[in-house]
């Protein structure tokens, strides 16, 4: 049995507490938060649970062997740091740091002491996009052309990191995952609509190797929820839609081709779009979540890294969000992703 502390009990803690209650393997001890009504809420639920107002209480406790971060991002370098040199396997919510040197300073820290540290990229365990994966690789949408998301809301607002920080972050994490590492360079441009800080309204444009190019637009300020992503390629193109229940993947058997009559002149020359069949697959449901902590889970039992999302990945992702940042600061212009 592993014992798990969960520190952070605001929008996120109690759903990873939900979960790992629900593993034969996992046994949630104790949890941590300065909001003594956020701890009062959770312990309504689940009374066997100790709570604290000071995370190191849990830090301290040589019974508890994983945490799980799920506080303001600016708190987690020191908190996943102390975590580990105490010697508990860690699950942080994302993005890992606002910092990409921090990603590697929390790399060496966890191999050095033989600890578990996966960041929860938690649509890397969404089936459809696990799904959207398996058609990239398979060749069936062929060359990829250009992809594009759609990540917006009316709120919630946060006032530790700005909207692409916040949305963007699972958005460059999927297309890290579907194209096989971090983009070369980005442009990005970003708007304080509400007058604030942190912009609550971002556009960015990633460009990755094979020449594929990628556009996210990401907000706090629209009149409806969307999760939408395109793919377009040279034989097919396929969307996936996190909020239609029915068939969050179609597949249109659609594409552009070249005239095959001889031309003389640019006049002659034709592009003829082929129409064919839309197909949606079965995608067997698995609440994201779940499956990203019983990956967890196993990684910690194995005392092995987790390939999928690992402290390298949420590097790529973080110095990736970096750059789209330092494009927003200088009016979109571009940026290298170092």
């Amino acid at each position: 049995m592993i014992n798990i502390g969960v520190i952070g009990c605001g929008q996120w803690g109690p759903n990873y507490i939900r979960i790992f209650s629900q593993l034969s393997s996992a046994r949630v001890v104790a949890c941590a938060d300065l909001d003594v009504e956020r701890l009062k809420f959770v312990k309504d639920q689940y009374s066997s649970l100790e709570t604290f107002t000071d995370y190191k209480k849990i830090l301290e406790n040589p019974e508890i062997h994983a945490v799980c971060v799920a506080t303001p991002t600016v708190t987690h370098f020191p908190m996943v740091q102390e975590a580990l040199e105490r010697g508990k396997h860690v699950l942080c919510e994302k993005p890992l740091v606002l910092d990409p040197k921090e990603c590697i300073k929390l790399q060496k820290i966890a191999s050095n002491c033989q600890k578990v540290l996966m960041v929860g990229h938690i649509f890397l365990f969404n089936p459809g996009i696990i799904r959207l994966k398996e058609y990239i690789d398979s060749g069936d949408l062929g060359s990829i052309y250009y992809a594009y998301s759609t990540r917006t809301n009316l709120g919630p607002f946060r006032y530790d990191v700005n909207a692409l920080w916040d949305l963007a972050s699972h958005d460059v994490s999927i297309f890290n995952y579907l194209f096989d590492g971090p983009p070369l360079h980005v442009s990005a441009v970003g708007q304080k609509c509400l007058g604030t800080q942190l912009e609550d309204l971002g556009f960015a444009t990633l460009q990755y190797p094979e020449n594929i190019a990628v556009h996210m637009h990401v907000s706090w300020l629209d009149p409806k929820k969307v999760r939408q992503i395109t793919i377009v390629g040279n034989k097919k193109m396929i969307t996936w839609d996190d909020l239609d229940q029915e068939g969050p993947i179609k597949v249109y058997d659609k594409h552009v081709e070249r005239s095959k009559i001889f031309y003389k002149t640019y006049g002659e020359f034709q592009l003829l779009s082929k129409e064919g069949n839309i197909s949606i697959p079965k995608i067997p449901f698995e609440e994201p979540l779940k499956a990203e902590i019983r990956y967890f889970m196993e990684c910690v039992e194995k005392n092995v890294q987790p390939d999928l999302a690992d402290s390298q990945k949420a590097y790529d992702v973080v110095r990736t969000l970096t750059a789209i940042q330092r494009s927003m600061n200088r009016k979109g212009a571009c940026v290298k992703v170092k």
